[in-house]
């Protein structure tokens, strides 16, 4: 997180492969970089002072090669341009023109029993959105303010309390889980721990083949054809199939996670923290992934996040959430240069590395 390495260390040593590549003072390192490596994590690097979105910068990239005598190796792709001004309103036309919300979220309650189910604690309090389709819909909070509980409950992993969770009309919060289970494929979830949420004792082939004969794709030459398809286009090989998930870094990992999500083929992804457990430059290569599938398959998005500065790239819409209450509301323009809410100033103030981004902005 270099907005932390900015605001707290005096000095910065940059490594790769093992050997340090560049070190320098914070300052210095941060205004004039002189190895490439290090040019790239910066540029690879969001922060809130880059008006960055992704209907117009695609954002860089950092490959990693090893080369024929062994030793470590890198490219840097640059920030490019992802289309014109005017495709880019087009789409944003089309996506504010659909009148029928994806997905409407009415006065969601959502309560946790407590020490002996005597009393409850409401995690989620009178929670009211919507999510159009094709539209990119950013949730940011600090840790505990119930943005992981909302997401599970429009999953119906956890119950809602009250009030209503429709999917193109239909209110998920009533129905059982037989009436759940045709639906359940519209809407997946790619989790914030590429680690954790992968069974280590199966192969992504395994894995991916699982969700697809428990939703009732039963047809195995057809389960085949689409698992290689979507392995192919979140960028792994197809040999993938038969490795297990230790055998891939964390990027990868998120990689399959994201696979696992899309082979069903959903209308909706809930992003959960996806790129928190990434370093830089893997976090970008995730990010223009999620762009070029929202592109390419139509998806919306639901992104939750911590991390303003790429909730600010990533976003349409954007809703702040506080003590499980939504506090403030907008586009991803106006939310961070004029915030109304103070929890949401608080919010922007408390951005790692904001001030010096700020200074050097000036």
């Amino acid at each position: 997180d270099l907005g932390v390495v900015a605001q707290h260390a005096d000095r910065v040593a940059v490594m790769l492969a093992g050997r340090v590549v560049e070190q320098a003072a914070t300052s210095q390192l941060f205004a004039r970089a002189e190895h490439a490596y290090t040019r790239g994590l910066l540029g690879a690097s969001l922060n809130l002072v880059d008006d960055l979105h992704y209907r117009g910068w695609k954002l860089p990239e950092i490959r990693h090669v090893r080369s024929d005598d062994g030793s470590a190796a890198f490219s840097v792709i640059p920030r490019a341009p992802y289309s014109s001004e005017d495709d880019a309103r087009r789409e944003a036309d089309n996506a504010a023109s659909v009148d029928a919300p994806l997905l409407s979220l009415h006065d969601v309650r959502i309560d946790y029993p407590q020490r002996h189910g005597k009393t409850t604690l409401r995690a989620v309090d009178g929670v009211s959105l919507q999510i159009a389709p094709g539209e990119t819909v950013g949730l940011v909070g600090e840790s505990g303010c119930g943005k992981s509980t909302l997401s599970k409950a429009i999953l119906r992993l956890v119950p809602a309390s009250g009030g209503q969770i429709r999917l193109r009309g239909t209110d998920l919060v009533p129905l059982r889980e037989r009436e759940l289970r045709p639906l359940r494929r519209h809407v997946q979830m790619v989790f914030q721990d590429p680690y954790a949420s992968l069974n280590p004792r199966r192969t992504v082939g395994e894995i991916l083949d699982t969700v697809l004969v428990v939703n009732g794709v039963s047809d195995a030459r057809r389960r085949r054809t689409r698992i290689a398809a979507i392995l192919d286009r979140v960028g792994l090989p197809g040999s993938a199939q038969q490795r297990f998930p230790h055998e891939f870094s964390g990027g990868q990992r998120q990689r399959i996670g994201i696979a696992r999500a899309l082979v069903l083929e959903p209308d909706l992804l809930i992003c959960d923290e996806p790129v928190s457990a990434l370093d830089v430059s893997i976090q970008a290569q995730i990010l223009n992934l999620l762009v070029d599938l929202k592109r390419d398959l139509g998806l919306a998005y639901l992104f939750i996040s911590h991390d303003l500065s790429v909730v600010r790239y990533i976003a349409d819409r954007v809703h702040v959430m506080q003590a499980g209450r939504i506090v403030e509301s907008g586009d991803h323009r106006e939310i961070w240069r004029a915030p109304q809410h103070p929890y949401t100033r608080t919010l922007l103030d408390a951005v790692p590395g904001r001030k010096s981004e700020d200074a050097r902005a000036a």
